[in-house]
């Protein structure tokens, strides 16, 4: 089972990808399993949930939060976690609703983790090691991972659904309807994922960014 475990909805302001096409599209590209984590709020997710009742594909209800020290994924979450707390506390909020901590790119391009990460590594779960949309720190986050005998997780990061799919994490797990986001969360823990996919380019991501600056400003809407 393919599963692309950070994509953003219109629901982050850096986005305009409605939560049906996410669907759509992810499930067009082969992708059974995907976290929808937002920037500061779940309510992609739980449209896009609703949405794939009764198709071929999981929607793991998921945040991006931005700690003090950077950003964390959390994944499995029943409510939103607020942003601009410190990381242990972030961490500590995401544990509570018993969801899954994950350090987003941990060292991407003006998007790293400031703090130790050996240190973090010990309270979050797992860290973000391939992640299609940054320009650089997809391999140190490998090395240390390998390093450091950490679980790991793969995202797209997709803002626009052009991205989505692009890389993902494959788990020897068969896709059912009864599959459940704790079950995937435990094969994540367990380390028996293997990467795949390739990150977008750099002509691609050059494109890319500035459309989630259009975004920001709003001149840059989903479609209806």
């Amino acid at each position: 089972m393919k599963c692309d475990f950070h994509i953003h909805s219109c629901y982050s302001y850096d986005s305009a990808s409605r939560p049906k096409d996410i669907i759509d599209t992810a499930i067009k590209r082969g992708i059974q399993c995907v976290a929808i984590a937002d920037h500061g709020n779940i309510r992609g997710s739980l449209e896009a949930r609703e949405y794939a009742q009764g198709l071929p594909i999981l929607v793991i209800v998921s945040e991006e939060v931005k700690s003090k020290q950077g950003d964390i994924l959390a994944l499995n979450i029943k409510e939103p976690i607020p942003n601009k707390l410190s990381a242990e506390e972030t961490i500590t909020r995401i544990h509570s609703q018993s969801g899954t901590a994950v350090i987003a790119h941990p060292f991407g391009s003006m998007c790293g983790f400031d703090g130790d990460m050996k240190e973090v590594m010990q309270r979050a779960e797992a860290m973000e090691v391939l992640n299609a949309s940054v320009f650089w720190g997809n391999k140190l986050a490998l090395e240390f991972m390998k390093k450091n005998d950490c679980a790991f997780t793969v995202g797209s990061d997709a803002h626009f659904t052009n991205f989505i799919g692009k890389v993902w994490l494959e788990l020897p797990v068969e896709y059912k309807k009864t599959l459940t986001p704790e079950f995937v969360m435990e094969s994540v823990k367990s380390k028996i994922g293997m990467i795949g996919g390739k990150v977008g380019s750099f002509a691609e991501k050059a494109i890319d960014h500035p459309k989630r600056n259009l975004c920001k400003i709003g001149l840059l809407k989903p479609r209806a």
